[in-house]
């Protein structure tokens, strides 16, 4: 099964759980993992897991990323975010699924809205079939990442790789029984 894992990362911390969950998957899979400024949005994919960091409780958005930049973010990461990819994904293909995650600062844990649920919300709408969402909490808004966040992306990638498994397997019995 081919897994792409595609992210939006401004200090590094979305990144660096990004390759922790992309670990956690190639134990199953075929794992290919890049920047959404560098990664065409397609539905080649068994599996496409998207990645990004909230910024004012949804996706980042141009001003949102200009101001990470004010905060010390490079200025190569302003040019398109994952709002924009995911309005370039074309609609799902058969029984593709959809996993998304966010970074976010711990201290506004309980605080509504996530760019992975807003990433969630595109991925059902285009027709993948959902296999998760998480979100990963970071210290502040440039990092780093609190605890054991990484740890918990990589058992996470391993846990949506069983799922699209168990997914996949109950599509082809449907299929046999159909």
């Amino acid at each position: 099964m081919k897994v792409l894992v595609a992210y939006e990362s401004m200090f590094g911390n979305t990144e660096a759980v990004a390759r922790a969950v992309a670990d956690g998957l190639g134990e199953r899979m075929e794992v290919e993992i890049d920047d959404v400024a560098k990664v065409t949005a397609s539905n080649r994919f068994d599996l496409i897991v998207v990645g990004g960091p909230t910024h004012a409780f949804s996706m980042s958005r141009p001003s949102t990323r200009a101001d990470a930049i004010t905060q010390g973010a490079t200025r190569d990461k302003e040019s398109i975010g994952l709002r924009e990819w995911l309005g370039q994904l074309p609609h799902a293909d058969q029984s593709q699924s959809f996993a998304s995650f966010d970074t976010r600062v711990e201290k506004v844990r309980h605080l509504p809205g996530s760019a992975a649920a807003k990433a969630a919300r595109i991925g059902r709408r285009l027709g993948y079939a959902p296999v998760g969402q998480e979100s990963f909490y970071v210290s502040g808004t440039t990092g780093p990442l609190v605890g054991d966040e990484l740890e918990r992306a990589r058992k996470w990638g391993a846990e949506l790789g069983t799922r699209l498994a168990t997914h996949v397997s109950d599509q082809a019995a449907e299929r046999t029984r159909g």
